[in-house]
């Protein structure tokens, strides 16, 4: 890139330009170059990111995405140090080291930008897949290696720097290892959760979108964000909730999303002056269930007379749906139970409910005599 500067320097010496001001035509021109080479590359990048559009390839959008707005931070800091040392070097100022420094720092930064960008875009577009439902992706898992990958590239975007400054990287990790542990005491809390994240990436109970809930505490909601400190729980009455990541490493998590099936579990009582009619509509109930299309007989199906209840002859429902889905599986239910209640009434039963009978004696009432003093 030296070789270049001295190219256009002698080019721009060679014109025929007069007069002591002669570095202000330069410069001008070497930001007037620049703005013609970002005006040309942004049109190359608008045609090519149409091109793209077209393609079913997701990844080279997310490439011409991630490095149009680098690309231009490039050329302008190219073109205005160029500028810069033409500038200083006409009016006898010493400063083209510190303006290569700062050049080759820019450089460096403008790259981790790109690649902080990248990662984004592929993050981004893994997830679109993900809900387009072409391919199957763990969501959660695709924001944790993101999340590592951004880490990754900013440490080692901030090394990179420190050793273009003339700093000691290996200064600098050693100190890291002694001021770690100062700032492992200070800092408990923080750490705690971050690595109460990383469990859960790694153990993995429950993923972004799952429905969740503690017996231990008063947690219950959908998953939104599985975060390196917190963890965004989004409520049924869809009030945001958020939950340090170091209490799911002492608490007890339920996760229904992850159930195989849902149960049906009730209990029906018909009257005692059914009782005759109970074995027949236990047996119409159990037919009815395992003809049922949403009902899965490969699971326990139990249908039995259960208990003489004060007011009722009492027997349960147990078996459970195909369906997991919280609203399909009401609908469900709701069928089986209009069901019960047309094979009751077709047995010419009825369906008990709390009642009270009082028995009179047939045998008139006895006279009271008076109790004379």
């Amino acid at each position: 890139m030296d070789k270049i500067e001295l190219e256009l320097k002698t080019w721009l010496l060679n014109l025929d330009l007069t007069g002591n001001g002669l570095w202000v035509t330069e410069s001008f021109l070497i930001i007037f170059v620049a703005l013609l080479i970002d005006f040309f590359q942004k049109k190359i990048v608008k045609h090519l990111t149409h091109k793209f559009k077209q393609t079913k390839n997701p990844w080279d959008d997310a490439v011409i995405g991630a490095i149009c707005k680098p690309i231009s931070a490039f050329i302008w800091l190219w073109g205005i140090s160029i500028a810069a040392y033409v500038v200083f070097d006409s009016n006898n100022i010493q400063t083209g080291e510190f303006i290569t420094r700062v050049r080759e720092l820019g450089t460096i930064l403008i790259l981790t930008w790109f690649i902080l960008r990248l990662i984004s875009r592929f993050e981004q577009n893994i997830i679109e897949i993900k809900k387009r439902k072409i391919k199957k992706y763990d969501v959660t898992t695709v924001q944790a290696i993101a999340k590592l990958l951004r880490i990754s590239a900013l440490i080692t975007g901030a090394l990179i720097v420190l050793q273009e400054l003339g700093v000691s990287v290996s200064g600098v990790l050693a100190f890291g290892g002694i001021g770690g542990i100062a700032i492992g005491f200070a800092a408990k809390d923080l750490l705690s959760n971050f690595f109460g994240g990383l469990i859960i990436y790694l153990d993995r109970p429950f993923k972004v979108g799952d429905w969740i809930r503690s017996p231990d505490r008063k947690i219950e909601g959908t998953v939104e964000v599985i975060g390196w400190r917190l963890t965004k729980i989004r409520t049924f009455d869809k009030r945001p909730l958020y939950v340090p990541n170091s209490f799911f490493t002492s608490i007890a998590v339920e996760n229904p999303s992850r159930m195989s099936h849902r149960r049906i579990y009730e209990t029906i009582g018909i009257r005692y002056d059914d009782g005759s009619k109970l074995q027949n509509i236990i047996s119409d109930t159990q037919n009815m269930l395992k003809e049922h299309p949403e009902i899965d007989i490969s699971q326990t199906l139990i249908v039995n007379f259960n208990s003489f209840a004060p007011s009722s002859l009492d027997f349960f429902v147990y078996t459970f749906t195909k369906t997991t889905d919280w609203v399909k599986y009401h609908e469900v239910k709701q069928d089986v139970l209009f069901k019960i209640m047309e094979i009751v009434e077709s047995n010419n039963a009825e369906i008990a409910f709390p009642t009270s009978t009082v028995h009179l004696a047939n045998n008139p009432l006895n006279e009271v005599s008076e109790f004379n003093q």
